[in-house]
C-alpha cells in the first residue's frame, strides 16, 4: 500500500519520516504522560478500543497494560512495526471500513484539528461507523492557546525540549505549525497545517457525523467523550 506525502506536512531528523511528517525515532523516545489515566477513567475496565493514528504506540502499551484490548490503526508500516501486543492495521483513518464496532473508538493526537476540512469529516465517519451503539469516542482537542502561545518552549524531565516555533496562518483558517524537538543526541522538526476550531465548531462537526458530546473530560478541553446521536 503506497501512501502519498501529505501536503503540507514534513519532517526532518534521524530515522524514516511518514506521509504526515512524523518521524518514527522520535515517537519511539516520547514520553507518554497522563493521557492513559484519562482515558481509564472515561470507559469501563477491559473493553475493546479501536486507536486510529496509533503511532509506535506510546498509549498502546500502557493501554493494554491496564487491561484493554487494543486494535492499532495507522498508515506507517514503520510506526506499526515498533506496536507490541495489539492486533495492528494498516490504513488511512479515512479509508477505514472494518465492517465490526468497538466498544471504544480513539481519535487522539489533535487528528480532529486536520487543516482539510473533509478529511476531518472523514476521520469522524470513520468513528461513527466503527463504534457500538452503547460504546463512546474519545478524542484530543487543541487547547485555546495552541496557535496564538507561540513561540513557546517546554522542557521535558525526560530530558529533550520540545518548542513550537511558529503557527503561520496558509489561508482558509489553517495554520502551518513548525515544531522542533531537541535531544542531547538528535533533533528533529515537524510542520504541519492544523485548523483551530472554536468549542461550537468542534461540536458541530460532531454533529455531521451523527456524534454528540457526551462530556468533557479535562478541565482545559482537550480530551472529550462523545457518543452517537
Amino acid at each position: 500500500m503506497r501512501i502519498e506525502k501529505r501536503q503540507g506536512h514534513e519532517g526532518t531528523g534521524p530515522g524514516s519520516i511518514t506521509p504526515d511528517g512524523c518521524a518514527v525515532e522520535l515517537y519511539a523516545r516520547l514520553p507518554i504522560g497522563g493521557e492513559p489515566d484519562i482515558i481509564t477513567a472515561a470507559v469501563p475496565a477491559g473493553v475493546h478500543i479501536l486507536e486510529l493514528g496509533s503511532g509506535v504506540g506510546r498509549m498502546t502499551h500502557p493501554l493494554l497494560e491496564r487491561g484493554f484490548t487494543i486494535t492499532a490503526v495507522d498508515e506507517s508500516a514503520e510506526m506499526l512495526e515498533r506496536v507490541r501486543g495489539a492486533r495492528t492495521i494498516r490504513s488511512t483513518i479515512e479509508d477505514l471500513d472494518l465492517g465490526e464496532t468497538f466498544d471504544v473508538v480513539m481519535l487522539a493526537s489533535f487528528l480532529v484539528h486536520t487543516g482539510d476540512p473533509a478529511e476531518r469529516r472523514a476521520f469522524l465517519q470513520t468513528c461513527a461507523r466503527h463504534v457500538a451503539e452503547d460504546g463512546c469516542v474519545l478524542i484530543q482537542r487543541e487547547g485555546e492557546d495552541y496557535h496564538t502561545n507561540v513561540p513557546r518552549e517546554r522542557v521535558d524531565p525526560s530530558g529533550f525540549t520540545l518548542r513550537i516555533v511558529s503557527a503561520e496562518p496558509v489561508g482558509d483558517g489553517v495554520n502551518s505549525v513548525h515544531a522542533e524537538y531537541e535531544f542531547p543526541d538528535a533533533t528533529w522538526t515537524q510542520t504541519f497545517r492544523a485548523r483551530p476550531l472554536t468549542k461550537d465548531e468542534f461540536e458541530g462537526a460532531l454533529g455531521e457525523a451523527g456524534l454528540r458530546v457526551d462530556r468533557y473530560l479535562t478541565k482545559d478541553g482537550v480530551w472529550v467523550r462523545a457518543v452517537k446521536g
